[in-house]
């Protein structure tokens, strides 16, 4: 990049800025340190009484983030860098934070989160799995407690009245899926009093681009028991069981029972497969609109068997289906598909078929985090979807440099012609690697797959409460 180029780039520019602000952050270190423990947690007081007097949150900003520093460095032994200093205002503003991996996110969120946490209106952390939460939580929580404030963190078990006392305190971790179905949740609820969530203010969301980008558009759904038999799932089962799998030739002319496309995660019937099952079934036409129903469970069994792998999406433990994260491979005991995906799994694996939920509420991740008044987001690679972020957040990317010159050699991309040479490629890297004793980090793409939870069949006023399990939807029902 060119002299001219570095100078008008608007990375560089706001970069510039941060430093000045990052230089009156400095200056004010010698006076902190000269505090005592008593003195620099008191410094909280200090700070909302100029709130309460109408300073704003950038004024006040250079002596909050001095007094978190000198705080962190203290409790947890550890003093934010100038670039993780550079991180943090960017994400008070708003703004999305790349940050390689390594350089420290979990420290440079607390200076914002402190920070916003002083008006009194709740600052989140959002993370992306359970464990992250609590560690989080437990680790940066010291800061938070020695300079007088609150924390919380939310839990998959944790009843109501525990999850509202978390979301009032001034700073709560948690997860995205539980921050979006307490939402559903409380917008179910028939009184005030059953709310568990304040308004929702400010937060930063790590894994940004996880989160508002692979999952935008991942529906929450909150859903109940219904009422519809589970024998027409064996039933059905058990003539798609017998169907054979077919292809499509480049004339378009479809061969056998079925096709499926595993690229675009779909399935359906060929003319002389949908004449096989309409024969078995008894019926002159699936897709007649009396047909409707038999039609939904048709398709629900023939992506059980075509999309659905044991063992890979789902397990069979104990008589029961459990789905696999395909984001972090952990189980999720609980947790179901929808739209009669997890029953025609059930009834593919012989077990006992439960019956169907029914959609009550729903919302995506993408409409949810606009609800927040003020959202951040840190991630080490988010520079390549910023039209994206800017054009749906309204939120601007701002690349902090490392604290060090990065030794990493980063090599062009390798692209192979079929799968199975790609997975020679992966697995002759990865011995290539073990034998020099170097550590090997291996991903996977995520693919998009919505996830739901479900409440109890009777939603009366007295039987409101919504059932603690978590399912997971198909959406790929078309």
């Amino acid at each position: 990049m060119s002299v001219v180029t570095r100078i008008f780039s608007f990375n560089e520019r706001e970069i510039a800025r941060y430093r000045k602000s990052v230089a009156q952050i400095n200056a004010l270190e010698p006076r902190m340190r000269a505090l005592s423990d008593r003195k620099l947690a008191a410094q909280t007081v200090g700070l909302k009484e100029r709130l309460a007097r109408g300073e704003g949150l950038d004024g006040i900003l250079p002596e909050a983030y001095a007094t978190a520093r000198e705080a962190a460095r203290r409790v947890l032994g550890e003093r934010p860098f100038d670039v993780q200093l550079i991180g943090a205002i960017a994400l008070h503003e708003g703004r999305i934070a790349e940050m390689k991996t390594g350089e420290g996110k979990t420290l440079t969120a607390t200076m914002p989160l402190y920070l916003n946490a002083l008006l009194g209106r709740g600052a989140h952390l959002v993370t992306t799995n359970d464990y992250l939460v609590r560690w989080q939580a437990e680790w940066m929580g010291q800061l938070y407690q020695f300079l007088g404030l609150t924390v919380g963190f939310i839990q998959h078990d944790m009843p109501p009245w525990v999850r509202k006392e978390m979301y009032c305190s001034d700073v709560t971790y948690i997860q995205n899926s539980e921050l979006g179905f307490d939402y559903l949740r409380d917008n179910m609820a028939l009184d005030r009093d059953q709310l568990v969530q304040r308004d929702l203010y400010y937060a930063i969301v790590d894994e940004v681009d996880s989160i508002l980008i692979d999952e935008a558009r991942t529906p929450l759904i909150l859903s109940g028991i219904g009422e519809d038999s589970t024998d027409l799932y064996r039933q059905v089962n058990g003539v798609i069981a017998r169907l054979t799998p077919g292809r499509k030739d480049e004339d378009k002319t479809e061969h056998g029972d079925y096709i499926v496309d595993e690229k675009l995660h779909t399935c359906h019937l060929t003319e002389v497969g949908q004449a096989k099952v309409e024969k078995a079934l008894g019926v002159a036409n699936i897709a007649d609109q009396g047909a409707l129903e038999l039609q939904h469970h048709v398709q629900a069994a023939l992506k059980a068997h075509t999309l659905f792998h044991r063992d890979k999406e789902y397990i069979v433990k104990n008589g029961e289906v459990i789905i696999v994260d395909e984001f972090t491979g952990h189980l999720q005991p609980g947790r179901r598909y929808s739209d009669g995906i997890h029953q025609a799994i059930e009834a593919k694996e012989g077990v006992v078929v439960q019956q169907e939920q029914q959609t009550s509420a729903t919302i995506t991740y993408q409409n949810f985090f606009r609800l927040y008044d003020k959202l951040a987001g840190m991630t080490g690679t988010a520079k390549t979807e910023e039209a994206e972020f800017q054009r749906i957040y309204n939120m601007p990317v701002i690349v902090v440099p490392p604290n060090r010159k990065v030794q990493r050699v980063d090599h062009r991309d390798v692209v192979y012609k079929t799968q199975e040479a790609k997975f020679r490629g992966i697995v002759v890297d990865i011995l290539r690697a073990k034998t020099l004793r170097q550590p090997v980090l291996v991903g996977k793409l995520r693919t998009w797959v919505p996830i739901c939870t479900t409440m109890p069949a009777a939603f009366t006023a007295s039987q409101h409460r919504l059932s603690d399990s978590m399912s997971m939807a198909s959406g790929f029902s078309q």
